[in-house]
C-alpha cells in the first residue's frame, strides 16, 4: 500500500473511542433503557421521566439510535431487542453493571494511564489503594456495584463454562469470589444434580441470597463466607476461580491454585477462568488491556496467558490439565486431581 493509500481514520478513532463509551455508560446510568422498556416515548417524555434538561437531550438519544443501543421511529424512541433484555434493570438479564461500574469506578484510573505506566502504582484513589478490594468492600454501594458488575462480565461466560465442562460428573461445586452469583445460578440452572456454594467475604452474603432468590434456587445454593488467604476452603467437588486470579501477584495465584488442589477430594476438578491472553501476545486485546486495568486497580495483579495459567496449576499438582476457548476474550483452564 501507498503512503497515498494510507488513512488515519482508525487511530482517530480508537483515540476518540471514549466518547461513545461515555454515551452509553450515560445512558445505563441515567437508566434510558429501564425507562424505554415500560414503553417508546419521545423525547421530552423521556426528558422529564429522567429528570434530564432539554439542551442535548435529542442529540444523546440521537447518538444512542446512531450507535445502535435504542432505535428512532419518527420521533418515538424505543429500545433495540438486546437493550431491552441486558439494559433493563428491572430484567434478571441485565448486565449493565458493568457499565455501570466502568463510568463509577474505572472512567477516572483510565484518564491516568500514563501515570500509572510511569511509576508501576494504582491510579484508583489519589495516590493509589494499597488494595483495590479494601477500597470497594469498605463503601455497600460499590460492594453492590461491584458485584452487579461480575454478573454483567461473567452471565454469558458461565452459560458456555455449564455446557463445556462435564459437570454431569459431579455434584457439587464452589465458587470461589463468587460476587452476586451470576455463575452459581447458571449452573444450578443448567445441571439439576448439581447443588452449590457461592463463597466470598460476608458482607456479600445478603447480595448474593438476594440474587439468587429471584431464580428460586434457594433449596440449592448457599452461601459460604471465606478469605481464600487466611479460611479452610468449602467442601465440593469442583472449585471454581473467576475473574479472580487477575486481582493478585504472581505468588498469590499459585498460593489460591495451590491451595484448591489441597482442599479437593481425588478426582475433583479446578476451574479457572479470565480474560487469559493469547500465547503470542498479539491477538485478546481486551485481555491485555484488561492487564492494564488490573495496574490502574491494583498492586501487583495482572492478566496472564493460557499456557501460563496452565502452568500454574500442573506445578500445584493438577494433572490433566487443558484449556478451552470460551466466548469473547475468556478461557478457561482446568485440572484435575
Amino acid at each position: 500500500m501507498s503512503q497515498s493509500q494510507l488513512s488515519p481514520e482508525r487511530f482517530i478513532q480508537m483515540g476518540m473511542g471514549f466518547w461513545a463509551a461515555k454515551a452509553v455508560m450515560s445512558a445505563v446510568e441515567l437508566g434510558v433503557c429501564t425507562e424505554l422498556a415500560k414503553g417508546a416515548k419521545s423525547a421530552e417524555a423521556l426528558a422529564e421521566s429522567l429528570r434530564l434538561n432539554g439542551r442535548g437531550v435529542r442529540d444523546f438519544l440521537d447518538a444512542l439510535v446512531a450507535l445502535n443501543v435504542i432505535e428512532r421511529d419518527g420521533s418515538v424512541y424505543r429500545n433495540t431487542p438486546e437493550a431491552d433484555q441486558f439494559l433493563d434493570r428491572n430484567k434478571n438479564t441485565y448486565v449493565g453493571g458493568i457499565l455501570e461500574m466502568a463510568g463509577a469506578r474505572l472512567w477516572n484510573p483510565w484518564g491516568r494511564l500514563s501515570d500509572a505506566l510511569r511509576t508501576g502504582t494504582p491510579q484508583n484513589g489519589m495516590s493509589g489503594d494499597p488494595n483495590h478490594f479494601d477500597h470497594i468492600y469498605s463503601d455497600p454501594k460499590m460492594v453492590k456495584l461491584f458485584a452487579e458488575a461480575m454478573t454483567g462480565i461473567s452471565t454469558q461466560t458461565a452459560r458456555v463454562i455449564a455446557q463445556k465442562f462435564p459437570f454431569g460428573d459431579y455434584r457439587s461445586f464452589c465458587d470461589i469470589g463468587c460476587a452476586q452469583g451470576a455463575l452459581p445460578v447458571q449452573l444450578a440452572l443448567a445441571h439439576p444434580q448439581l447443588t452449590g456454594i457461592g463463597s466470598d467475604l460476608p458482607l456479600i452474603k445478603p447480595i448474593f441470597e438476594e440474587y439468587i432468590a429471584r431464580f428460586n434456587l434457594q433449596s440449592r445454593l448457599r452461601f459460604e463466607p471465606c478469605d481464600v488467604f487466611k479460611d479452610p476452603m468449602p467442601k465440593a467437588d469442583v472449585y471454581i476461580m473467576g475473574h479472580m486470579l487477575h486481582g493478585w501477584g504472581l505468588e498469590e495465584k499459585k498460593q489460591m491454585v495451590k491451595k484448591a488442589y489441597d482442599a479437593l477430594p481425588k478426582g475433583g476438578a479446578l476451574i479457572v477462568f479470565d480474560a487469559m491472553i493469547d500465547d503470542d501476545r498479539r491477538k485478546n486485546a481486551f485481555g491485555m488491556l484488561m492487564s492494564l486495568n488490573m495496574l490502574l486497580e491494583t498492586p501487583h495483579g495482572f492478566d496472564y496467558t493460557v499456557q501460563e495459567g496452565k502452568q500454574w496449576l500442573k506445578d500445584a499438582g493438577f494433572r490433566d490439565v487443558s484449556a478451552t476457548a470460551l466466548n469473547g476474550p475468556d478461557s478457561m483452564v482446568v485440572g484435575l486431581k
